[in-house]
């Protein structure tokens, strides 16, 4: 019982832990995920925003005329005046920044760069900075993208671009695109996952703000292999000996500039720790649970000892009382054996005698010289003996079922034909009491069985309903199939047999009140019923009621798996 307690609170207790960190995790990636979305939603809205700026401005009358006439030398003293307020100041508000562009350049219908004649109020930028703004073809929609970008102090850092193609007032088609910088914003997160880090992949690497050059170069190796060409995706890392959840998604799907994808790590420092305290109170609790376990199986061993105890005491009581009745069992089945012996022996001894008083009966009735009473008594005793000669012949072949040596070699028996005969038989004998018959049966009924003993069965049940029937009577014959089974159902008029004479008309010499003016030993319906069960089959009274009983014998149909040999 202590075994079962420990393993039953061990699995308890695994379970529960599996469970309750699974629930962690749901809840720290819906946080992460809830956060993420937040900070996403903003910056979708800034960049909205600029986009939506940058397309009004290239509806520019003087824009479209300065493009479409060729005039590229004033494109952009054309749009200074509309792009000034967009370009930042260095004495701007830091808090609109975010919204204020570092520079602005045209395209031309090679998708590259036109050069402005002056750089005040468009920014300037390097041959290296330029370079990365020629796109393929002119875009037809909105674009963003990222490039690199030299600060005069040497550092390198990355800044967002947003490409607005100008179509054509005549034809309709992209004749320039307008390309403006922005600085990358530094959104603010609040709450549980203030931890957060964003940072961007394009170029096959990693710009992530604040984060050390070591740092960086692991994050950078690590996040290479986690891009497997999915626009999204969420997996932990270990970065540094510590566990992060890093977030990546595609931020430019559709864009003429690089792929760029929004990086976000996540340090699990915090969470583990809440899932390894979590954990310690499972394990606490499981422990408290186990030792309140043992205490309870102690209390339970000690009161189910007793019953034990008083168990195994009487289990030697019976197995001695099964001892003795085994033995009382073996005794019987050998007087059984020896009964059926002899039986079978006084049968086959009977017989004899029988036959050579038979013999002689017979001879005297040749005789001339007697008196007619003297014909008269010899013919009714050899009348007792022909009934003694059946009596021999069906304990003779009780006594061989009995003793399990009866063979049924089962074969196709036509039913119809076994009935016919009887009623032949009944037909050719003189019918003093006016019995009716009425059959109702197919010329062919196919059964499984050996044909003289379902010959016996039949003639048994038949002449059951010949000698307990009532002058002027009927017996009525009719088959039903019933799946694979055949029901051979006889019914007859006369005196109906007793509710307490039913449960013993199968017993061997029983002979029911009804029985006492008619002729027979009492052996006709036990021998049919053995037999019936020999042919897998079975009878059994169906009613006796209203001046009407009703025999059925239950037989097999004849078919493929119905031969072969069967011995009791």
């Amino acid at each position: 019982m202590m075994l079962v307690i420990v393993a039953l609170t061990a699995i308890a207790v695994y379970l529960v832990q599996r469970i309750a960190m699974a629930d962690v995790d749901v809840v720290l990636q819906q946080d992460f995920r809830s956060e993420l979305s937040s900070l996403d939603r903003a910056e979708e809205l800034r960049r909205e925003s600029l986009t939506e700026r940058c397309r009004s401005l290239v509806l520019n009358p003087r824009l479209h005329a300065a493009l479409e006439d060729n005039a590229l030398d004033l494109l952009y003293p054309s749009a200074r005046d509309e792009l000034r307020d967009l370009v930042q100041k260095d004495d701007q508000d830091a808090n609109e920044s975010g919204l204020r562009a570092t520079f602005y350049r045209f395209l031309n219908l090679a998708a590259s760069i036109i050069p402005p004649s002056d750089f005040t109020n468009v920014g300037e930028l390097g041959q290296f900075e330029s370079s990365q703004l020629v796109l393929r073809t002119l875009p037809t929609s909105p674009q963003n993208g990222y490039f690199l970008r030299s600060s005069s102090q040497g550092n390198t850092t990355l800044e967002e671009v947003i490409a607005v193609p100008v179509f054509s007032t005549e034809t309709g088609e992209a004749i320039s695109a307008l390309i403006v910088g922005f600085k990358l914003s530094e959104p603010t997160t609040k709450g549980e996952n203030s931890g957060i880090r964003r940072g961007i992949w394009v170029n096959d690497r990693l710009y992530l703000p604040g984060s050390d050059s070591a740092t960086a170069e692991d994050l950078n190796r690590k996040i290479s292999g986690a891009l497997n060409g999915k626009a999204s995706r969420s997996l932990p890392l270990e970065v540094g000996g510590q566990s992060y959840l890093l977030f990546y998604r595609l931020l430019n799907p559709v864009s003429s500039f690089p792929p760029a994808y929004q990086v976000c790590i996540y340090p699990l420092r915090n969470a583990l720790a809440r899932q390894r305290t979590l954990q310690w109170r499972i394990i606490g609790a499981g422990c408290s649970l186990l030792a309140f376990g043992f205490i309870a199986s102690h209390f339970a061993a000690r009161t189910l000892a007793r019953p034990v105890e008083q168990l195994a005491l009487e289990s030697q009581t019976n197995l001695a009382e099964r001892q003795r009745v085994e033995a009382n069992l073996a005794n019987t089945n050998q007087e059984l054996k020896r009964s059926a012996r002899f039986s079978a022996n006084a049968s086959h001894q009977l017989k004899n005698p029988v036959t050579v008083l038979r013999a002689g009966i017979e001879s005297l009735l040749t005789r001339e010289d007697f008196e007619s009473p003297v014909y008269e008594e010899l013919s009714s005793l050899l009348h007792q003996t022909y009934r003694l000669t059946g009596v021999i012949d069906d304990l003779l072949l009780l006594s061989r079922m009995d003793a399990g040596h009866l063979q049924i070699d089962f074969g196709s028996v036509n039913l119809s034909e076994v009935v016919n005969e009887w009623l032949d038989d009944f037909s050719a004998l003189p019918n003093p009491m006016g019995l009716r018959m009425e059959k109702q049966l197919p010329p062919s009924l196919r059964i499984a069985g050996e044909k003289r003993y379902t010959r016996l069965i039949v003639q048994n049940l038949l002449e059951n309903a010949r000698k307990y029937n009532r002058p002027g009577g009927r017996i009525r014959i009719r088959v039903e199939e019933v799946n694979d089974n055949l029901l051979l159902i006889v019914g007859n008029t006369g005196a109906i047999i007793a509710v307490a004479e039913q449960q013993h008309l199968f017993e061997r010499f029983y002979r029911g009140g009804a029985s006492e003016k008619v002729t027979g030993h009492g052996l006709g319906l036990n021998l049919a019923r053995d037999l019936a069960l020999l042919h897998r089959g079975e009878l059994f009274l169906i009613r006796s009621e209203n001046d009407w009983t009703e025999f059925a014998v239950r037989f097999q149909l004849a078919g493929p798996g119905n031969n072969g040999t069967q011995i009791t």
